[in-house]
């Protein structure tokens, strides 16, 4: 490697590990030069992680690293780096692939890297290796990881769809493997997920030149963040449909949490931001894949600042509060996404509009709001 080149980094991430090694392999053949590091955390429960590094000829190296603070992803996060930094400076690798294991989501693992960077790394992509077939059954998937021998920490409670929905929607790059149980409507569901997504065959594809086309992790954070996140937009192909429901008035909060069983349940995916009158200053994320359903605070909507604060607000969230901006409450709206196979889009608006104000309760205004009940706070305010 030439004085001063910074050495390019490609993660490669995907809960679906055979077609995540093919990825990995089809770039360390067809880039010479490149080397994968891959820590695998099967065996975390026993104290230890395993750092693989190859290349297209085969292993290189296996060594044992110890756990940090009992966390698997920490033992990673400290490791992964230096290896790295090492491999810059021997100046023989050409591109270092990061094959991150099977529940590991490439959005904390991508920031990381770009955070120690420094003089010697550039991170050049995030691909998220896909089995078109496996799509689904991983999304409608509600186990949680530990059942499945898939937690990276004893403290881990994510569920696999939704952690399989994260690493699919954060990837600019979807590298799909050959698949024969592969039909229309699996790659109707990919692409309604993801619809901006670069979506590459594994086998066909140049995975070479996306593997050095440059990643921005302040953008990719954007898009992801509930404020402002580039959401998917109304498609019916093949038996798939995306509902994309937008309304200004505030939810019920009673109405809505009664309703929430039905509502996780009528689509394999859905997410947005969504606002309730009793907590008319709160910016709420809703997202939800496997029947389960994560809902938090995502920090105050704009229209609740004063704007002094607005200057500090990044401008993709200040473009984001204009397309929705309402001339009574600014940019606070319901703006929720629902994809499925056999998605009721009728059933499913009716409930959902079924649990906004009402005319009377909207006119009352937000002083009589707060007094509604305080369903959510079980929710929100746990810990």
């Amino acid at each position: 490697m030439e004085e001063g080149r910074k050495l390019p980094v490609v993660i490669v991430a995907g809960i679906h590990a055979d077609a995540r090694r093919q990825v990995v392999d089809r770039l360390l053949h067809s880039v010479p030069g490149s080397v994968a590091l891959h820590h695998d955390l099967a065996g975390a429960v026993d104290g230890t992680v395993r750092r693989l590094v190859r290349d297209a000829s085969g292993d290189i190296s296996r060594d044992d690293t110890p756990l940090v603070n009992d966390c698997a992803c920490c033992a990673l996060r400290e490791d992964l780096v230096p290896e790295l930094v090492r491999l810059a400076g021997s100046g023989l690798t050409r591109l270092a692939v990061v094959e991150l294991w099977d529940s590991v989501e490439p959005k904390a693992m991508a920031e990381v890297v770009a955070a120690h960077a420094g003089e010697r790394l550039i991170l050049t992509n995030v691909i998220t290796a896909v089995d078109p077939a496996l799509v689904l059954p991983c999304l409608a998937n509600g186990d949680d990881l530990a059942e499945v021998g898939l937690a990276a920490a004893p403290t881990d409670q994510r569920t696999v769809g939704d952690t399989w929905a994260r690493q699919l929607e954060y990837a600019p790059v979807l590298a799909l493997v050959d698949s024969d149980e592969a039909d229309d409507e699996d790659h109707a569901l990919l692409a309604q997920l993801h619809p901006t997504a670069l979506r590459v065959q594994t086998g066909s594809g140049d995975l070479s030149q996306v593997a050095f086309a440059g990643f921005d992790v302040e953008a990719a954070a954007a898009a992801q963040h509930p404020a402002c996140a580039l959401l998917p937009q109304e498609a019916d192909e093949a038996g798939v449909a995306t509902l994309v429901w937008h309304r200004s008035r505030p939810f019920h909060p009673e109405r809505l949490y009664q309703a929430l069983e039905d509502l996780c349940c009528a689509a394999a995916r859905s997410r947005g931001r969504f606002w309730l009158a009793d907590r008319p200053d709160t910016l709420l994320a809703w997202d939800a894949a496997g029947g389960a359903l994560c809902v938090e605070s995502a920090g105050p909507w704009l229209a609740s600042l004063p704007d002094a604060a607005w200057d500090m607000v990044p401008p993709m969230r200040r473009a984001a509060a204009a397309l929705d901006w309402h001339p009574d409450h600014g940019d606070c709206c319901q703006h929720l996404v629902f994809t499925s196979p056999g998605l009721d889009r009728d059933g499913l608006e009716g409930l959902l509009d079924s649990c906004l104000l009402t005319d009377a309760e909207y006119t009352a205004g937000r002083d009589a709001w707060k007094h509604l009940p305080a369903a959510f706070d079980s929710l929100l305010d746990a810990g």
